[in-house]
C-alpha cells in the first residue's frame, strides 16, 4: 500500500479561518497520533467563485476503483437477456436497488492473458499486458491502470492510490504453470517491474487513513496511548463546529461517527482474535471471522477514504485466485477453486452462480452506502466509478472471453445505467479501461491492445 503524504500546508487551528470566505479543502484534524482528513462542507465551497473553480468541481470529484474476483462466473446466471436491467438474473440480483447506475458488459475479452492461468488472469485485469513467464525476481507485466491515474492525479491526495485485499498474499516462487506467484499476488503495479503489495487488515488501513504514520512500532506505541483514534482529536472536533453552519456540523457528526463505528468493528474483531486466537490460513489475525463483515470493513474503508479525499483510486482483490475458501453461510461449503471446475455439472454451477451473487451483494451494499452519503450537488456514488469484475470467463476452461464485467456509479457524469452492453463479437478490455481512464481526466489515446472506446458507456457529449 502505497504510504501517505500528509499535506504540508493542512492546518488544524480553525480560528485563523473563521473570518476567511471558505475553509481550506486540506483541512484536517490532528491529535496524538491521529489525522483525521474532512469530507467536503459547504464551508469548503468560496461563494461568489465560478463553481469550476472551488472543491466541489466536478473535476475535484473524480475518483475511480476496481474490484477483482477471481476465477470467472456462471454465465447462465449472470448475463441479463436483453439491452436493459428491468429483469436481473440471479448472480445479478443484489444490485436492484442501485441499478439505474450500473452497467453490464458481455463479451468483453483479455487476449494477453493467454495462456490461460490463474497468474495471468490477475496480472492482466488491469495492465492488459502479457505477463513475462518467469519463477523468479525477473518478472515483468505492465503498468496497471489504476497506477496511471495515480500518476495523472493521485499527487492531488493524501495517498496516490490505495491497494487492498481480502487475503494474505504472501507466497512466494512459482504459483502457476511457470509464473511467479507475484503475478497472482499483486492487481496494481506501478510500472512493469514494480507491483504494489495489497493490505489485507482493516486495521493497518484504519491507521494509514487516519493515523499520525510512522513505524509499525510508533504506530502500535500510538494506539496504546489512547483508547480510539478520536479521544485526542475531540477538542479540535468542537473548535471546528463551533465556525460552522449546522449544515456542515450535522455532516462533520456523521463523518466522525462513522469513523468511529469502522473503529469499533475493527476493536471488536480483535478481541475476538485474542480470545480465540487460531488463525485461518487465508486471512490476517485479528480480523473479523465471518468472510461478509471482514469484506463489509474493507468496503466501509473505502468509503470513508473517498469521504475524506484521502485518496481517489482504489483497487480491491475481493478473492484471490486459486482460492479454496469455503462458504457455507450460502450453501457452499466445498472450495472454491475446485467448484470451479465444474465440467458443465449443473450442482457446482449452480454453487459457482451463488458465490458470484454473493460477492455481488457485497459490492452492492457498498454502492447502497455511497448513494445514500450526499456530496456537492449529488452522492459519492454520483461522483465515482467503479469497475467489477474477473479476468477469467470460464473457469472450467481457463479462458479469458466474455468475461463478467459490471461498470457502477457516474451519474454525474452521465454514464448510462440500467443497461447491458453485449458486443457480437468479442471487444478488448483494455477498450473499456481506456474509456474509464478519459472519463476521470486521464488523457490517454491509446491503453495496451486497445483498438477503441465503449462508446455506449456514456452520453456522447460526455464521454
Amino acid at each position: 500500500m502505497t504510504s501517505p503524504k500528509r499535506p504540508s500546508n493542512s492546518g488544524s487551528r480553525f480560528g485563523q479561518y473563521v473570518t476567511r470566505t471558505s475553509l481550506p479543502r486540506r483541512t484536517v484534524l490532528r491529535g496524538l497520533g491521529a489525522t483525521i482528513a474532512l469530507p467536503l462542507l459547504d464551508a469548503m465551497v468560496p461563494s461568489l467563485t465560478a463553481a469550476e473553480s472551488t472543491p466541489a468541481a466536478a473535476k475535484n470529484l473524480r475518483r475511480v476503483g476496481y474490484i477483482y474476483i477471481p476465477m470467472g462466473f456462471n454465465p447462465a446466471q449472470w448475463t441479463p437477456e436483453g439491452e436493459s436491467l428491468d429483469t436481473l438474473p440471479s448472480s445479478l440480483a443484489p444490485l436492484e436497488s442501485v441499478k439505474d447506475q450500473v452497467t453490464v458488459i458481455s463479451n468483453m475479452h483479455l487476449q494477453n492473458a493467454y495462456p490461460g492461468s490463474h497468474a495471468t488472469s490477475n496480472s492482466a485485469f488491469l495492465s492488459a499486458a502479457r505477463a513475462k513467464l518467469t519463477e523468479s525476481s525477473d518478472y515483468y507485466l505492465g503498468t496497471t491502470v489504476d497506477q496511471i491515474a495515480a500518476k495523472q492525479f493521485g499527487h492531488q491526495t493524501q495517498l496516490p492510490s490505495l491497494e487492498l485485499s481480502m487475503d494474505l498474499l504472501s507466497t512466494v516462487g512459482q504459483c502457476d504453470n511457470g509464473y511467479a506467484c507475484v503475478y497472482q499476488n499483486n492487481l496494481s503495479w506501478s510500472s512493469p517491474t514494480t507491483p504494489l503489495p495489497a493490505e489485507a487488515h482493516p486495521r493497518i488501513v484504519f491507521e494509514t487513513l487516519f493515523g499520525e504514520g510512522g513505524t509499525p512500532e510508533q504506530r502500535a506505541e500510538a494506539l496504546r496511548a489512547r483508547a480510539s483514534l478520536l479521544d485526542s482529536v475531540t477538542d479540535e472536533i468542537k473548535r471546528l463546529k463551533l465556525a460552522l453552519g449546522s449544515d456542515d456540523r450535522n455532516k462533520i457528526d456523521d463523518y466522525i461517527e462513522s469513523i468511529r463505528e469502522v473503529e469499533r468493528r475493527i476493536e471488536h474483531a480483535e478481541r475476538t482474535a485474542q480470545d480465540n486466537p487460531l488463525p485461518d490460513l487465508d486471512r490476517p489475525v485479528g480480523v473479523p471471522v465471518a468472510y461478509a463483515d471482514h469484506a463489509e470493513l474493507m468496503f466501509d474503508l473505502q468509503l470513508l477514504a473517498f469521504r475524506g479525499d484521502i485518496t481517489r483510486i482504489v483497487t480491491f482483490q475481493l478473492a484471490r485466485e486459486s482460492s479454496t475458501r469455503t462458504y457455507p453461510e450460502i450453501g457452499v461449503p466445498e472450495p472454491h477453486h475446485p467448484v470451479t471446475h465444474h465440467g458443465n455439472n449443473p450442482q457446482k454451477l449452480a454453487k459457482v452462480a451463488k458465490i458470484n451473487q454473493y460477492h455481488i451483494s457485497l459490492f452492492a451494499k457498498f454502492l447502497e452506502k455511497m448513494a445514500a452519503t450526499p456530496e456537492a450537488d449529488g452522492n459519492l456514488l454520483d461522483h465515482s466509478l467503479y469497475m467489477y469484475g474477473s479476468g477469467m470467463g470460464d473457469p472450467d476452461a481457463h479462458d479469458h472471453h466474455n468475461l463478467p464485467v459490471v461498470v457502477a456509479g457516474g451519474a454525474a457524469g452521465k454514464m448510462r445505467g440500467g443497461r447491458h452492453i453485449r458486443y457480437e463479437n468479442p471487444e478488448p478490455l483494455s477498450n473499456l479501461h481506456l474509456t474509464l481512464l478519459n472519463k476521470v481526466g486521464v488523457p490517454l489515446e491509446t491503453f495496451a491492445d486497445s483498438t477503441g472506446r465503449v462508446e455506449d458507456l456514456f452520453d456522447p457529449v460526455n464521454v
